[in-house]
C-alpha cells in the first residue's frame, strides 16, 4: 500500500516580524483543537482577526459569534497539520491559557511577538495622581491565566530590556498580571512601537501614543515621582 500525500501547510513557516506578530497574537487569543490539525483566533476586535490573517497569509473567512453574555466576537478558524505540529514545538498546545510556561521565539523577534501579545492579552493606562497633581501615572500590563508563563515572559524582558516589572493577582486567583509602571513602561512601549510599518492594533498604539504626548510635554517631564526615562 503506497502512503498517503505528505500534508501541505497553507502556513510558511518563518520568523519575520508579521510571523512572529501572528505568534503572539494567536498565543493571547487563539484556540488549538486537539486533533492535531486546526486552529482559529477570536476577537472582539475584527481588524485584529484580519491582521492575524494577514501576518500569516491566509485567505479563509471571518465570521461572527457570540459568547455567553452575548457580546459579538469575529473568529476565524483554519486547518494546518505542519504549523500545528510546529505551534507545539515552540510551546504552544491545546488549553494552552493556564498551561503555557513559555514560547521559543527568536530574540530577533522577540518585540514583534510581544507586541501581537499585548494587543490581544495586554493594556495600558495613565492618570494625574490625585495626590501628587503634577505627577503623571503610566502602567503597561500583560494579562495570563499562567503564572509560569509570566513568569518566563518577565525573566526574558529583564534580560533583553533590563526592566523587572512585578506580578499582580486577582482576588480569586484566577488570572495574573505582568506590570510595568513609570520608566519601565515607557522603556516598553518605545522598543514595542519601533517603527510605524509594522503590524499592530490601531486603537492600542493610539492610546499609549496619547500618554507619551502628556508626558513629553508636561512642564516637569515626570512620572510618579521621577523623571521620565528619555532614550539614549
Amino acid at each position: 500500500m503506497k502512503p498517503g500525500p505528505k500534508p501541505k501547510g497553507k502556513v510558511a513557516i518563518k520568523w519575520s516580524i508579521r510571523f512572529a506578530c501572528a505568534i503572539g497574537l494567536l498565543v493571547a487569543d487563539g484556540w488549538l483543537s486537539r486533533d492535531g490539525g486546526h486552529m482559529s483566533l477570536t476577537s472582539k476586535d475584527k481588524i485584529q482577526v484580519e491582521t492575524f490573517k494577514r501576518c500569516l497569509g491566509l485567505k479563509n473567512k471571518t465570521s461572527t459569534k457570540h459568547s455567553s453574555n452575548w457580546n459579538l466576537a469575529y473568529h476565524t478558524q483554519f486547518g494546518d497539520v505542519l504549523f500545528y505540529k510546529f505551534l507545539n514545538e515552540i510551546g504552544v498546545l491545546p488549553a494552552k491559557s493556564n498551561t503555557i510556561a513559555s514560547v521559543i521565539v527568536p530574540n530577533e523577534y522577540f518585540l514583534d511577538f510581544l507586541r501581537g501579545y499585548f494587543d490581544g492579552d495586554g493594556c495600558s493606562y495613565s492618570y494625574y495622581d490625585p495626590t501628587w497633581k503634577k505627577s503623571y501615572r503610566f502602567y503597561i500590563s500583560f494579562t495570563s491565566g499562567s503564572q509560569k508563563y509570566l513568569d518566563w515572559l518577565r525573566d526574558k524582558l529583564l534580560t533583553l530590556l533590563h526592566v523587572r516589572g512585578y506580578l499582580s493577582y486577582n482576588k480569586n486567583n484566577s488570572y495574573v498580571q505582568l506590570k510595568y509602571s513609570k520608566r519601565e513602561a515607557l522603556v516598553l512601549s518605545k522598543q514595542m512601537y519601533y517603527s510605524k510599518n509594522i503590524p499592530f492594533l490601531r486603537r492600542k498604539y493610539l492610546k499609549i501614543k496619547r500618554t507619551l504626548s502628556i508626558i513629553e510635554s508636561s512642564r516637569s517631564g515626570e512620572i510618579g515621582r521621577r523623571a521620565a526615562f528619555r532614550a539614549q
